[in-house]
This record gives C-alpha cells, structure tokens and sequence, in this order.
C-alpha cells in the first residue's frame, strides 16, 4: 500500500470501489492505446528509414498543403458522417473491412506517387471516419447524435502530438479541453441549420482546429509515399498502419467516452491520470 494505505499500485482506493473491474481494466486499456501509438515505428519499419529523414526531402511549402487536404478531407467526412451514418444497425465494428478499402485506395495512391495525395488521402480519411463511427457504436454510443459525429472527428486530432501538447501523460485531455469550445460551438450550430452554411464560422473553426492536427500526420503519410521505392502495394500497406494507428486512438477515445458517461468525466480524468500503465498482460492492437 501507499502513504496511509489511500493508494494500491498507483491508484486511489476510493476510485477503485467507485469503478468496476472490468472497466478500470477497459481504462487501462484505452490509455495505452493513446499514449502509445507508435506510427511513426510502424511507418519506419515499412520504408525502412525514419520518417524524419525523409520528410527534409519533401518540397518547400507541403505543410501549408497538408493543412489544406487535411481541412478538406475533413469537412467532406463530416458531411458524409452527417447525412449518413446511423442507418446500419451493426453492433461490431468492421475493422478488417476497412483496412482493405483503405489499402485500396493507398495501392492506387501509391501508384501515382504524391501527387496523387489531393486525390486520395480525402477518400481515405472518409473511410477512417467511417471505421471510427463504427468503433463509437460499438462503445455504445448512438452515432446519429451530432455529438457523437462530432467526436469521431476529435479521434483525427489525437493522430499527432503538438507544442501545445503539455506532456505525454495529459495530452489526450490537453486535446480534448482545447477542441471543446470548438466542438460545443459547432455542435450547437449544426443542431439548429444542419450543414446548409458549410463556412459557417463555427464550423471553420472546429475543422481548422483539427485539420492543423491531422495534417501532422498527413505529412508523415506523404513523406513515406514520397520514397522512390515505396510503390503501389507498400502504399497500401501505409495506409493499413494508418487505418490501425487511427482505430487504436478511436476504440481509447470513445471508451473513455463511455466510463465518462457513466461515472463522470472528473472521476475518471482522476483515476486515468493515476491509473498505471503496465502493458504487459494488456491487448492493446
């Protein structure tokens, strides 16, 4: 036990009997997966080189792009999330499903090289939203609410860290806090005029929030693919790493999103925050 037996492996003894098990287990879980990502190993073992190092070879100029194809991408997925999802009835999520779509769209992408990511990199990231969806479904979660729509998006901001990112432990919460008023905003206006004014500032500024983000990860999508001997089928198999990279983040955030709707959102930033990360009996893929 800890200090005045208040503390059993890292965590509090009142937060213990508060949560089940299963769901302190569940919460484990959900920050291993977003505190360990690691795409940028998977990326590095699939182009054999780190990505840091190909990205000095990209052209000047590619980060204002990416924010650009980041934004677009986005807003496209938004629409799509908002006029269609919520008409299947699946419990389980499909993700083998649509990491062979989205390898598809990568071979053809890494057929043409980077030029080609205006054009694909948005019909991959409509069909990670679409995985992502299917993952807050079958956490629970009713995805015909705009909140719900909404925080599938958040899941493309957790791709990356940034500055503004305080430390490893809280930037999840970091994130979410930063995102929130956005994400209220915009919620709140989509409620009331649905997506008839796609430039409505709430909207912009919800999306550019994020875009900033994913763009991030975009570039180090572009600089693997900007290597002359990727090709079409290692394309595809970035964009599976990717697919897996965003499910991962996806199943963590809206777990999360579950517990906080069952036990508060301070209880368990509380108990995450102390929750210890021995991963070592954990599956976390």
């Amino acid at each position: 036990m800890g200090t005045g037996g208040r503390e059993i492996v890292g965590m509090d003894v009142d937060s213990l009997y508060e949560f089940s098990p299963s769901d302190i287990r569940d919460l484990r879980i959900a920050k291993a997966r977003l505190e360990n990502p690691g795409l940028a190993a998977r990326l590095a073992d699939l182009v054999g080189k780190p990505i840091d190092q190909a990205m000095r070879s990209l052209p000047a100029g590619l980060n204002n792009a990416a924010v650009e194809i980041a934004r677009r991408a986005l807003l496209r997925g938004l629409n799509l999330a908002i006029r269609t999802l919520g008409s299947s009835k699946r419990v389980r999520s499909r993700d083998r499903l649509h990491k062979i779509l989205v390898a598809g769209s990568g071979i053809a992408g890494g057929a043409a090289g980077i030029a080609a990511a205006a054009l694909e990199i948005p019909i991959s990231t409509t069909i990670m939203l679409r995985s992502i969806a299917e993952i807050a479904r079958s956490e629970g979660h009713d995805i015909t609410q705009v909140e719900t729509k909404l925080a599938c998006l958040e899941v493309f901001a957790l791709g990356g860290r940034s500055s503004w990112d305080d430390s490893v432990e809280e930037g999840y919460w970091v994130v979410r806090a930063a995102l929130a008023r956005s994400v209220s905003q915009a919620a709140a206006f989509i409620g009331r005029r649905g997506l008839a004014e796609e430039g409505a500032p709430p909207i912009v500024r919800l999306i550019s929030t994020i875009a900033a983000r994913f763009s991030v990860v975009i570039t180090d999508e572009m600089a693997a693919k900007a290597i002359p001997v990727i090709g079409a089928f290692a394309g595809g198999a970035i964009n599976v790493a990717f697919m897996q990279h965003f499910q991962q983040m996806a199943r963590g955030h809206f777990v999360i999103r579950r517990l906080e709707n069952k036990y508060g959102t301070s209880r368990v930033q509380n108990l995450y925050r102390d929750i210890s990360l021995d991963t070592q009996h954990l599956e976390i893929n």
